[in-house]
């Protein structure tokens, strides 16, 4: 069995690759029947999972040590050849729709297919290459900048992860001292951070414009495909969120400050939610993957083969270290039908989310590993992060494994957590909708507006003078705002849904489980809202689906003594 260090990476040729696949498309347009379409399509199906599985294996070996010369100039060739493997994909997409077998291969495929194909037809030209080559360049830019962050704090090296379990400090001064350093980083770095941005923008301005949008809004929308919903929408639910969200939020605040023992909350007390400390893992590393796997094996027999799959295949890179980049995600390396997990543990109740929520996407994307089209290994962005946040409920009654007598604290803060981060994911997304519709603001503006947005859906919020922060640059440690723009409302949406699956398993956990294992196994083969159907949840975007989501949670918070939790 080989392992994920035995995974072979090899620079692709691309026009070797290019030549291989367009002489397959020329067999799809040629083809004389159905099963030779059928065919043409498996075969051009292979080029492309072969050319993902490279730029993966190439990209998770980069972001897992920064500082790997060879994996570092692979990153960089495929920023480079990037938009001409997505002229490939476009230039199958466009035949696909034309084909003479086209109402065949819908009946067989489903329409999905053909949806995400009208959309990457919209969002892609040829002339708009070379500016997608630059906006690569500058996102990987502002990831390897982010990742070289070497920040003394009282006298000690540290990663931006490796300062996070400071955050949480019982000691009010460490917490303030630790943040202040933080953004010591981004405060030496504001040139260049608002620099790559500011490119950003304007190259994202002039794709929009190549391609014949008013601005990159539309633009952003398609590369999202976003099939059944618009920005109009996202706007009600934004509404939504304001009105519902914000006061119960605010209200969980002030009763934090209450329970820390403050009389006004800093943004450095945010993440300090006891006096008495936070939950957090009573082990090592390696003791939580044993619980993790000892939880996955009593979840379900479909946690239990996938959790195996990805230990025997080493397909985990958790702890946090020097060089590797910030953050965490999923991703799947589709030649060796491998999901992988990256992050970066750093002893505080992230990391139990991390083997949830990262375990949800890789447990999603195992259950979808069959289909014979690679764009349903996956689903869209906002039904992906349903996987991922809802593992993280139907996880609760193991969470005593890894928190011990604090596992009532840690439910606490978790269902907190993600109540008090739907104004924030909101406010993310208006942001962008705000700077693409203004590509001429300057760096101050865009601050600017941030900090208007932070007084709306944020009112809390105080920072206890540090510059950057009130200055409005809180916003440039979001990595999604510069490498995937309008990918975050996606959290907010997802959450809304996971909310009602946590409702619905306090209410019957076999029928909610096996609603999630069905909506698993849909994995992309529809738009958001049809999967939403299909798990017998209700629509974000449907008015009262907030309220009524989150009333349960409130009332559960409610009758909580947290002062002795």
């Amino acid at each position: 069995m080989q392992t994920f260090a035995n995974y072979t990476y090899e620079r692709p040729n691309i026009p070797k690759v290019k030549e291989g696949f367009y002489q397959r498309l020329e067999q799809f347009q040629n083809a004389a029947s159905l099963d030779a379409a059928i065919d043409a399509i498996d075969e051009l199906n292979a080029i492309r999972n072969h050319l993902s599985t490279m730029y993966n294996l190439g990209f998770i070996r980069a972001s897992i040590d920064t500082r790997n010369e060879f994996y570092h100039n692979e990153r960089d060739f495929f920023d480079e050849h990037l938009p001409e493997i997505q002229e490939l994909d476009t230039a199958f997409y466009k035949e696909l729709l034309k084909s003479s077998f086209e109402p065949q291969l819908r009946d067989k495929y489903g329409s999905q297919l053909f949806d995400l194909a009208e959309c990457q037809i919209k969002a892609f030209s040829k002339e708009i290459i070379p500016l997608l080559q630059a906006e690569n360049k500058l996102t990987s830019d502002y990831s390897k900048l982010i990742a070289s962050a070497d920040i003394n704090f009282r006298g000690e090296s540290y990663t931006l992860a490796q300062l996070g379990p400071f955050s949480e400090d019982p000691d009010r001064e460490t917490r303030k001292e630790a943040l202040e350093a933080r953004q010591s980083f981004f405060a030496e770095n504001k040139e260049k951070l608002d620099s790559i941005y500011d490119n950003l923008v304007k190259t994202r301005q002039q794709i929009a414009e190549k391609l014949g949008y008013k601005n990159f809004v539309e633009v952003g929308y398609l590369r999202m495909q976003r099939i059944d919903y618009n920005a109009e929408m996202v706007e009600r639910f934004r509404k939504q969120v304001e009105e519902v969200i914000v006061p119960i939020a605010t209200k969980l605040y002030e009763k934090q400050a209450k329970r820390i023992g403050v009389d006004s909350l800093k943004f450095y007390d945010e993440s300090f939610a006891f006096s008495s400390g936070n939950a957090t893992p009573k082990g090592t590393p390696e003791w939580i993957i044993e619980n993790g796997k000892k939880m996955y094996d009593e979840l379900s027999e479909e946690t239990s083969e996938f959790f195996q799959y990805m230990l025997d295949r080493e397909l985990l890179d958790l702890e946090a270290k020097k060089g590797k980049e910030s953050g965490g995600y999923c991703t799947y390396i589709e030649d060796y039908q491998s999901p992988f997990i990256f992050s970066n543990f750093n002893g505080t109740s992230g990391d139990i989310d991390v083997l949830t929520h990262e375990a949800g996407h890789a447990f999603q994307v195992y259950s979808s590993r069959n289909f014979s089209v690679p764009e349903y290994y996956f689903p869209t962005s906002e039904s992906a992060e349903i996987h991922s946040m809802s593992m993280e409920f139907f996880a609760y009654p193991w969470m005593e494994n890894f928190f011990k007598e604090k596992v009532e604290k840690y439910k606490y803060t978790h269902i907190s957590d993600a109540i008090q981060f739907l104004p924030y994911g909101v406010a993310v997304d208006e942001f962008q909708h705000l700077v693409y519709e203004n590509p001429d603001w300057t760096p101050e503006e865009r601050n600017q507006a941030w900090r208007n947005l932070e007084k709306k859906y944020l009112p809390h919020r105080d920072y206890d003078g540090i510059e950057s922060l009130e200055s409005g640059a809180f916003w440039q440690k979001q990595g999604h705002i510069y490498e995937d723009p309008f990918y975050y409302i996606d959290y907010t949406l997802a959450q809304v849904c996971a909310f009602q699956f946590l409702k619905k398993s306090q209410e019957n956990r076999g029928k909610a489980w096996q609603d999630y294992i069905d909506l698993c196994k849909l994995g992309g083969s529809k738009p958001f809202l049809e999967l939403v159907q299909s798990a017998n949840l209700k629509s974000p975007f449907e008015e009262g689906t907030v309220e009524a989501a989150v009333s349960f949670i409130e009332d559960w918070l409610d009758n909580i003594d947290d002062q002795k939790l």
